[in-house]
């Protein structure tokens, strides 16, 4: 920020709303390491786990009907429960979200965002960010619950002319500056940020066509209903999906390399003074991951 005094004096503004002085690199230092223990708290709370075995006891319920004659006595009440047991472990999932989610947009994190997003604006290239900053996944992927706010571009501080009326002259004439250039994007590139968020459920959803299979079939052979032996018909989708999620893999994984490269070199223009383009959400996270 000191490369900037119309940067260091937004970020003492934006710490005078939330109390924090952001140009402290300790006080920033320890909050961060303060929030972000709290926010692992928050996704740790009881009501998150009740709520996930709630859900999973509400969703399982119904198949435990052809194993138990008992079950099946009362189906009507098992399904009711089974129902209700759904929709409170969901809510209690919903709420933790939504807690974790207040924690992590509001209070001196968001400030915190507003500094990075002013500085990103003025052209100061910023450090590494952490994916739990902005709300991501760990692995970085994914625009995040809370992502740093993008304002204009301003343009570069104008030279202080005091400074250079003071500054004596050059015996030797200064050497022409270098232009570096930034390198193109590749379509490959563009095509890695088009899937690096897609796919990620073939195999839960094949696991449980599987299982609704076995389920189909246990029953077809526990009550004696040749119905349920259609249900054999899910174990061949549930392998085709399998199948074209393993495909989407190994191709996003070549596109991943393109892309990797091509964040490189752009580390490697901006290191040599080049203004590169802001890069997406997807790339920012392929370069948090690489760091």
């Amino acid at each position: 920020m000191r490369s900037d005094t119309r940067v260091r004096e937004a970020a003492r503004d934006i710490g005078a709303r939330y109390g924090v002085d952001y140009t402290d690199d300790a006080a920033v230092t320890a909050l961060l390491a303060e929030r972000r223990k709290s926010l692992e708290t928050e996704q740790r709370r009881p009501a998150a786990y009740l709520g996930l075995l709630t859900l999973m006891a509400g969703m399982f319920l119904p198949f435990g009907i052809p194993l138990s004659p008992a079950l099946g006595a009362h189906l009507f009440a098992v399904l009711g429960a089974a129902g209700a047991l759904t929709v409170v472990g969901a809510a209690l999932l919903v709420h933790a979200r939504a807690q974790w989610k207040h924690a992590l947009r509001n209070g001196p994190l968001a400030g915190y965002r507003e500094v990075l997003g002013v500085a990103r604006a003025h052209g100061i290239p910023l450090a590494h960010i952490p994916p739990w900053l902005e709300g991501r996944t760990t692995g970085g992927g994914g625009k995040g619950a809370a992502p740093i706010p993008t304002y204009p571009p301003v343009e570069p501080a104008p030279a202080d002319p005091s400074r250079s009326k003071s500054a004596p002259a050059p015996a030797t004439p200064a050497p022409a500056s270098v232009s570096v250039s930034v390198p193109p994007k590749p379509s490959a590139v563009s095509d890695y940020e088009h899937m690096a968020d897609a796919g990620g459920w073939h195999d839960e959803t094949g696991c449980l066509l599987f299982l609704a299979g076995a389920g189909g079939v246990t029953w077809a052979v526990t009550v004696g209903t040749a119905v349920g032996y259609a249900a054999l018909l899910l174990v061949p989708v549930a392998a085709w999906i399998w199948l074209a999620g393993r495909r989407q893999g190994r191709e996003k994984e070549e596109l991943r390399e393109e892309a990797l490269k091509y964040v490189t070199a752009l580390e490697a223009a901006q290191a040599a003074g080049a203004r590169v383009p802001e890069l997406s959400p997807q790339l920012r996270a392929l370069l948090d991951d690489h760091h």
